[in-house]
């Protein structure tokens, strides 16, 4: 019996126009009533989490950053920030990649540096509900839960594979989405901060449903049974899956948590 469902956000439960499903609110009340317990898993950051779901009486936990940040019960945990001083070399060398925008994603909010491009900013308002322009990313003080890199041109194919041969032995690194990448502390995922709360409510992943769409919920999918790749997925996605759900536009989350609740009925 499921216990815990598990989404991301963006591809996944949220539609192309970051919507959510319009009958998402009758399929919570649904998993309420069966015990089961909600969690959002997202690369986003906490504050657009939290935002998302304002106008809902809940109690969804949330991963926020992709597996750096975790509220639920109504405590919240910076899991491992990364290191200052180990950092400063990966953002100098972005700072100096053209077409490379970096936006430090602090426990008190966002911060990109002056100057970037109206494309930039449109893209970054879809993610960020808090964050602050700054002269130099390098004097910022807050605790650091995660680097995004956005490139709208070359992300997979140079940005990407440049940063796993010079850091990749020192941070843990993967693409959210084709123009998006992450840069968190070793050992930071969305499939670690799944473990954690399956050990704090005593469930196994047997007892678990994980919904994903990209190379950041690689983990996450790990750590469940019932393990579901997009139909928009990325292929290697869909290799680690058990299960396959519509796509996003198509409303394959909410579908597919119907259809186990109809069958457990």
């Amino acid at each position: 019996m499921v216990k815990m469902i598990v989404s991301d956000m963006d591809g996944t439960l949220l539609n192309s126009k970051k919507q959510l499903p319009g009958d998402f609110t009758e399929v919570y009340r649904m998993m309420q009533d069966a015990k089961i317990r909600f969690v959002v898993a997202s690369g986003r950051q906490y504050y657009t989490l939290v935002d998302e779901f304002d106008h809902l009486k809940h109690d969804i936990s949330f991963i926020a950053e992709n597996g750096g940040f975790i509220d639920h019960d109504n405590q919240k945990l910076v899991v491992k920030s990364l290191d200052e001083m180990e950092m400063k070399p990966l953002v100098k060398s972005l700072l100096a990649n053209e077409g490379a925008n970096v936006v430090l994603c602090g426990a008190e909010g966002a911060y990109i540096q002056r100057g970037a491009s109206d494309e930039f900013m449109t893209e970054l308002i879809k993610y960020y509900a808090r964050y602050s322009v700054v002269d130099d990313l390098l004097e910022v003080k807050d605790k650091i839960l995660k680097i995004a890199v956005n490139h709208f041109d070359a992300l997979e194919q140079e940005v990407y594979p440049n940063l796993l041969k010079n850091f990749g032995d020192r941070f843990q690194i993967s693409t959210s989405s084709p123009i998006w990448l992450d840069v968190m502390a070793t050992g930071i995922n969305k499939g670690k901060a799944i473990e954690r709360l399956q050990d704090d409510w005593d469930i196994t992943p047997e007892e678990t449903m994980v919904f994903g769409d990209y190379l950041n919920d690689l983990e996450m999918l790990q750590r469940a049974k019932y393990s579901y790749a997009m139909e928009n997925a990325h292929p290697q996605i869909k290799e680690v899956a058990r299960f396959e759900a519509l796509s996003n536009d198509d409303n394959g989350v909410i579908l597919a948590i119907r259809q186990y609740l109809s069958r457990d009925n």
